[in-house]
């Protein structure tokens, strides 16, 4: 009986030595100084922390190893290049900016492994992935799609409620790859609409766009562009940059005395506590995610729960759920392969229907250009008593848009 013992605790070390051994290494590139970066970071190891605790998959652990594009691109390409050659990773995840992720393109290229890619929007990376990536697969909705499911947004809450006019769109940008793109597109969509056609026709009658420069990258002083905002005096003022900008564009808005009719920030993610902030009062965000989705969605309400429980703070932007997601689409992905052979992995990925906490299923489908896109939209959500309450989809509110913008005085 002893010898018996003996043979099946060896088996039973051997195993654990092997399963410690052998792990799935996963990749991921993020601006760990950036609340995107450091959010989605720790939404992936909490993905990966359940699925190991479950007993990880094909009998081996995943590892997940996370390197710092302090969002510059020459520092994304050479975390790629580290995880490729170094470290020697199976598969690559994460991001955030377009700027970066278009450095980082030619070098996945050079290895194609299989990419789940959580950020990027802008259209100048997908032309650059190419039609033939087709290990490549890219959850966030490209700049273009954002714009016709914010132009839908518009013209669905302006029929909905009589006394919201819009059709002066002013637009500032940062002057990087990100707020540039965007920039375009609201071209492209101005163009569309001038001629009756797009989302937009309803609520673009004319369009005005501004760069800055983020503090993010060095700039924060927003004046010159807020005074051209002002006199425009728009119905819509939205500005596209990072978390960064939020509160001292808002500062900088009420020293000149702007205050459109609606306030909307459109960054990958806000600051923590943000929505603690008197200025942040009706200010209308873009995104994909919101906490009351929790009221919806069984795996959104378990992400959240799991996620303040492991770190003892509020996911507070969509790139923590994202992040969450991207682990487990692959997982997903992996466990119906059966392998990591890449042409079947592939074919698994494709298939795959995972209920994420963004409270959409997330299926792959052509976009523009590349084979395998995952969401296509955004939602429009407020501020309101310091929680973000989603205003549309009409379907989905959570509460009454708060419009115009009120005044600054007093906060």
């Amino acid at each position: 009986m002893k010898r018996v013992l003996l043979v099946l605790l060896v088996v039973a070390v051997t195993a654990f030595v092997a399963f410690a051994a052998t792990p799935i290494k996963i990749g991921a590139v993020v601006p760990l100084g950036d609340i995107t970066g450091d959010q989605s970071a720790k939404a992936m190891k909490l993905a990966i922390d359940e699925i190991n605790a479950a007993g990880g998959l094909l009998g081996r652990p995943l590892e997940l190893i996370v390197v710092d594009s302090e969002l510059k691109p020459e520092k994304g390409a050479a975390a790629i290049e580290k995880l490729a050659t170094v470290d020697k990773v199976d598969f690559f995840v994460g991001g955030m900016a377009s700027s970066v992720h278009l450095a980082q393109i030619p070098v996945m290229k050079r290895y194609q492994k299989i990419t789940i890619w959580s950020g990027a929007a802008s259209y100048l990376c997908e032309n650059a992935v190419g039609p033939d990536a087709d290990w490549y697969f890219h959850l966030h909705p490209w700049d273009y799609q954002q714009g016709a499911s914010y132009g839908l947004g518009w013209t669905e809450l302006a029929e909905a409620y009589p006394d919201i006019e819009i059709e002066k769109i002013f637009l500032a940008y940062e002057e990087g790859g990100f707020g540039s793109a965007s920039h375009e597109s609201y071209l492209v969509l101005q163009s569309q609409a001038n001629q009756g056609e797009g989302a937009w026709a309803a609520v673009m009658g004319d369009y005005m766009g501004v760069s800055f420069k983020s503090a993010a990258l060095g700039g924060g002083d927003y004046r010159a562009m807020l005074q051209q905002a002002k006199a425009y005096d728009p119905d819509l003022f939205v500005w596209a940059g990072y978390d960064a900008d939020a509160l001292p564009m808002l500062q900088q808005a009420k020293e000149i005395g702007f205050a459109p009719k609606f306030f909307v920030g459109a960054p990958p993610g806000w600051p923590a506590h943000f929505g603690d902030s008197p200025l942040a009062e009706a200010v209308t965000l873009y995104g994909m995610w919101a906490p009351t989705i929790n009221k919806v969605s069984p795996t959104a309400e378990h992400f959240w729960n799991a996620y303040i429980e492991k770190y003892n703070e509020e996911p507070a932007t969509y790139f923590a759920p994202l992040g969450y997601t991207n682990i487990y689409f692959l997982a997903e992905g992996i466990k119906a392969a059966g392998t990591l052979d890449k042409a079947e992995l592939i074919k698994a990925l494709e298939e795959v229907e995972y209920a994420s906490p963004i409270g959409e299923v997330l299926k792959m489908s052509p976009s523009n250009v590349i084979k395998h896109q995952g969401f296509t939209g955004q939602k429009i959500l407020q501020w309101q008593g310091g929680e973000q309450q989603v205003i549309w989809p009409l379907n989905l509110k959570t509460a009454e848009p708060i419009y115009p913008f009120p005044s600054w005085e007093g906060r």
